[in-house]
């Protein structure tokens, strides 16, 4: 993995830092997977450059100041954001509308899918925090629930693969294979179950 070749270096001379910056602007938008600084960063720990557990810790912190930093910029300048005139052509009133009215409605379940969804993750907390539609409470226990799930999955997957880097791309992308599948299944049974209701209705 190219990316991983590049994050290994600066990691293991930077540690615990480098991995949370890394971590932050992921949170911010930065087109980088989450899950292969996660696991760069317990890849370090195995090799003994730091030690996983902390790690975690920090992987955590990274994500969630991260997502966090996105949803309250969203919430105090997204109106200013969307008065520029490329996002406006992006982002439309008719869209956030349909947006709106679907994070009041299922707020707490975009925001936990979201959290696994990189490409659309920091759109999605912009939005809610712009819209006011879901309360930092509801944000924070939704993001926090999906971030204690997969923050310490990846960073114990690089710990346990430090010394086996083939076997441990080869579980990462089969990772990322089963959380795309239980998504894409997640959203068809939802879709199934919302088109029975609405032909009943």
């Amino acid at each position: 993995m190219t990316i991983f070749n590049a994050l290994l270096p600066i990691f293991t001379d930077y540690g615990y830092i480098a991995v949370f910056l890394m971590l932050l602007l992921c949170g911010f938008g930065l087109p980088l997977p989450e899950d292969i600084t996660l696991v760069t960063g317990g890849v370090i720990a195995g090799l003994g450059f730091a030690n996983e557990h902390w790690m975690v810790v920090v992987g955590l912190a990274g994500v969630l100041i991260g997502d966090g930093a996105t949803f309250t910029f969203g919430r105090l300048y997204g109106e200013r954001v969307m008065r520029l005139p490329v996002f406006r052509r992006v982002l439309t009133p008719a869209r956030i509308a349909q947006a709106q009215a679907r994070l009041t409605r299922h707020g707490r379940w975009v925001m936990f899918v979201a959290r696994f969804l990189p490409g659309l993750r920091t759109p999605v907390y912009f939005t809610a925090g712009m819209t006011r539609s879901v309360s930092y409470a509801k944000w924070f226990v939704m993001d926090g629930a999906a971030a204690v799930l997969s923050v310490p999955v990846w960073v114990y997957l690089g710990y346990y693969g430090a010394r086996n880097f083939e076997w441990l791309f080869e579980m990462v992308k089969r990772g990322q294979y089963i959380i795309l599948g239980t998504l894409l299944t997640a959203a068809l049974v939802v879709g199934l179950i919302w088109w029975r209701r609405r032909g009943q209705a």
